[in-house]
């Protein structure tokens, strides 16, 4: 294991290296928001992944077949014409979501999965759900069926600690609904804490995870280091250290309980830098680049496939990607900013080098 520097919770070690050629990976947790800013994003995230779980938190939000169609043909609309890539789509469950709606779209290959966002945690969830009772016979439905419920796992109560959301949602919420639905297959997205890892390894294989690669990279001081740094702000928010380690243990782990969701979630970079800035992190750019560092870091470099490129596929039922890429151990600088049309993004790790260059392309099994 690599050795931890948790002041800014950085890690660093010394191996000898090689290109690393793996089956082209995909990412199981992924914002290409609408409009200008998804014509801007979706190439960077379909020229590192085969195929993306696609969030359902526009405006409005994603909750009906028709909408979850019409989405998806404006994703493969923005595509550069050499790039393949399947958006995956997902249904917004709101408090008087209908079950049959969400149940057909499945069943007609349109929803791959549901998202359960309480409401008001996170962004554009404002029409989430108040009451996880509310929503029980879509959960019988997708019980049922089979189909994924993503879970945001936090709750929203404001006398709960903002850092201790993601455990106290385990407690009140987690634990009691797979006792209810015992088959229901679900994914906890994005997790922050050791909690959390160990709540998913202990469940059943029905249950899994997915882990982002800025909450494997920083820890919560990150974000005040030197004054407040917006665009490490994201939600749910980085935790302390010890947090930090465990995702990187479970991720690195070859568990298939654990699986790369990037979260990539861009704003503007003057809606990020206000008195009131967006969450989220723009990681696409990067993201293998990132997962790379960390898995290097760790020692684990030979589980990387595993965590990318098996293990997602492998819980939805999917197969797994023919195509190859290859991560070059070459070092490649970040730019400090990227320009689109409306303004300018600030991807994570802007203005560091990385130790690693993705290519493309590299091959088939």
């Amino acid at each position: 294991m690599g050795q931890q520097n948790s002041e800014n919770g950085v890690s660093s070690s010394k191996t000898e290296r090689s290109a690393l050629t793996l089956r082209r990976p995909d990412d199981w947790h992924t914002h290409l928001r609408s409009g200008d800013m998804l014509k801007a994003v979706t190439p960077y995230t379909a020229r590192q992944f085969a195929r993306a779980i696609v969030m359902p938190n526009l405006v409005p939000p994603i909750t009906t077949i028709a909408a979850a169609e019409e989405y998806r043909s404006k994703i493969l609309a923005a595509l550069p014409s050499d790039v393949d890539f399947t958006p995956l789509m997902t249904c917004y469950l709101a408090d008087s979501i209908a079950a049959a709606e969400v149940e057909k779209g499945h069943q007609e290959g349109v929803f791959t999965a549901a998202k359960l966002y309480p409401a008001n945690a996170t962004t554009n969830s404002s029409h989430g759900v108040t009451d996880i009772r509310l929503i029980y016979p879509v959960l019988e439905a997708m019980q049922r069926a089979g189909m994924p419920l993503l879970v945001h796992g936090e709750v929203t109560d404001h006398e709960v600690d903002i850092f201790d959301r993601e455990a106290v949602f385990i407690e009140r919420v987690l634990s009691g609904l797979l006792k209810d639905f015992p088959e229901l297959k679900l994914v906890f997205e994005h997790i922050t804490t050791a909690e959390a890892a160990a709540f998913v390894a202990e469940s059943g294989p029905n249950v899994a995870a997915t882990i982002t690669p800025h909450h494997l990279t920083f820890n919560r001081n990150a974000i005040f280091k030197g004054g407040i740094r917006p665009h490490l702000y994201c939600l749910p928010v980085a935790k302390r250290e010890k947090h930090r380690l465990a995702l990187r243990k479970a991720a690195t782990s070859g568990s298939t309980k654990f699986f790369l969701g990037t979260d990539t979630a861009p704003h503007e970079a003057r809606d990020k830098e206000t008195a009131c800035g967006c969450a989220g992190l723009f990681n696409a750019p990067y993201a293998m680049e990132s997962y790379a560092t960390v898995f290097e870091e760790e020692g684990a470099l030979d589980q990387l496939e595993m965590f990318a490129s098996v293990a997602g596929p492998t819980f939805y039922g999917l197969p797994l990607n023919e195509e190859q890429v290859t991560l070059e151990p070459i070092e490649t600088k970040v730019p400090d900013y990227i320009d689109i049309p409306t303004g300018r993004l600030v991807p994570f790790h802007a203005g560091e080098k990385l130790k690693w260059r993705f290519k493309a392309g590299s091959g088939t099994y």
